[in-house]
């Protein structure tokens, strides 16, 4: 993989008016505002172009691996743009600059001394042999939900790639919510009732069809990553509540083609993989204005008005978004279980957002295996209530099962919200009460 990460000479700390700022603006402006003044350019790439399968070739270094297979193979052609800002939220970039320099990696990989904002804003060095796990941190405490997120309607249609074939349609209310290092919604930094010291919840509960109707999910995340996750499952037609085992984070999730563990691209904690650096590239992701693309016709009842992204290609398995080219960081995991079904995940970061584009999984023969592309929508040309809250929102996501010929496509409705996101929410006494 060609490695074309930059340098920076930057100072990592500056003092105005007698305090102390954890890095410079010179870092701050290269970490959340890289477009200012600079543009990610390719030989011969103008936004605009559709790349298919007579001129991908030409474009193969700037997509990613599976992308590029797909192209080449005739399943998809991409439509592009020119590439747009997706500023996040100022509570965040305020955060890094106050208590990033106060960051520190302990010797098992975990961070001492973070608060809030991106643990590392410096741009990687190849030569730093943490980088990866510096930038899997970064990730892990992003602001892929901002403090807290509500997503309904969530539909996961599960489709036969050689057919077109729609085999079922599930529809979720689905809840993200940080307990700690909040920058926008009270209170903050944290939630000061924790005794668990739980850092991240997941809620998620099926309202169709009717046999799974009520089977409900419950994760928590801790603060301390040594620590395995809690997951707990509700099944609507047994009324009971069990605890998962850890196993099951890799099973098949309600018979689609995700596993708990790629919820968002990695749902699971750091000390689970090592982590690699492996360049920063200029790559086609799919970056768009939620507003502006050809909308579905679903769901047809929202009360705004609201329609899902749509889908087109082989077996109606791609989004029909445009794609933007964007200065991605990418991250290889290979899992420390010998056990684990895959070989490693090669995560696409958005340097700007710091979130997920894409995610290509090998196989532990080294195959390709899966695709999971998440599309993020900026905040400002989507649903009303988003203006302003400076999240690069998740808008729809596929997960492609290139062996099996199948996908799970997700399309959903995402709101930065705290309406009804509140610890108990996230509890187990929840599950039950719910249910009835």
């Amino acid at each position: 993989m060609k490695k074309i990460a930059r340098t920076l000479g930057v100072s990592l700390l500056a003092f105005t008016a007698g305090n102390a700022f954890a890095v410079s603006d010179e870092v701050i402006q290269q970490s959340f505002y890289p477009y200012n003044n600079w543009t990610p350019t390719f030989d011969g790439y103008e936004p605009g172009v559709v790349v298919n399968q007579s001129n991908v070739e030409k474009y193969k270094e700037i997509l990613d691996e599976a992308l590029y297979r797909f192209i080449s193979d005739g399943w998809i052609e991409i439509k592009t743009a020119p590439t747009t800002d997706f500023p996040l939220t100022s509570d965040y970039v305020e955060a890094t600059r106050k208590y990033s320099d106060a960051v520190t990696l302990n010797a098992n990989g975990t961070l001492n001394g973070y608060v809030a904002g991106r643990a590392y804003p410096q741009e990687p060095d190849a030569n730093d042999p943490d980088a990866g796990q510096k930038l899997v941190w970064n990730y892990q405490y992003g602001f892929n939900s901002g403090d807290s997120e509500t997503i309904e309607p969530f539909w996961w249609t599960y489709r036969d790639m050689k057919s077109g074939k729609v085999e079922r349609v599930l529809k979720f209310s689905w809840h993200f919510m940080n307990f700690n290092h909040r920058v926008t919604f009270e209170p903050k930094p944290e939630f000061a009732d924790n005794p668990g010291e739980i850092y991240r919840g997941i809620y998620s509960r099926v309202l169709e069809p009717f046999d799974l109707k009520d089977t409900q999910l419950l994760i928590h995340r801790y603060q301390d990553d040594t620590k395995r996750d809690d997951g707990w499952l509700y099944l609507g037609f047994q009324r009971r509540v069990r605890r998962l085992a850890t196993g099951q984070i890799t099973d098949s999730f309600l018979g689609s083609d995700l596993m708990i563990e790629d919820f968002e691209g990695y749902n699971g904690r750091v000390s689970d993989y090592n982590w690699e650096y492996a360049g920063t590239r200029n790559l086609l992701l799919p970056f768009y204005y939620h507003n502006e693309m050809e909308l579905s016709s679903d769901p047809a009842d929202d009360p705004d008005g609201y329609r899902f992204v749509d889908v087109e290609g082989k077996g109606n398995c791609f989004p029909k978004v445009t794609y933007q080219l964007r200065k991605t960081y990418t991250l290889i995991g290979t899992p420390k279980d010998p056990n684990h079904p895959i070989g490693k995940r090669v995560i696409n970061l958005d340097s700007q957002t710091m979130t997920m584009a894409s995610l290509v999984t090998y196989d532990k023969k080294g195959d390709l295996w899966k695709w999971f592309p998440i599309g993020k929508a900026h905040s400002d040309h989507h649903h009303e209530r988003n203006k302003g809250m400076g999240v690069a929102l998740d808008d729809f996501a596929v997960l492609i099962d290139v062996q099996a010929m199948h996908c799970t496509t997700l399309q959903f409705k995402s709101i930065i919200t705290d309406d009804v996101n509140q610890p108990r929410l996230f509890s187990v006494q929840n599950l039950r009460k719910s249910a009835r």
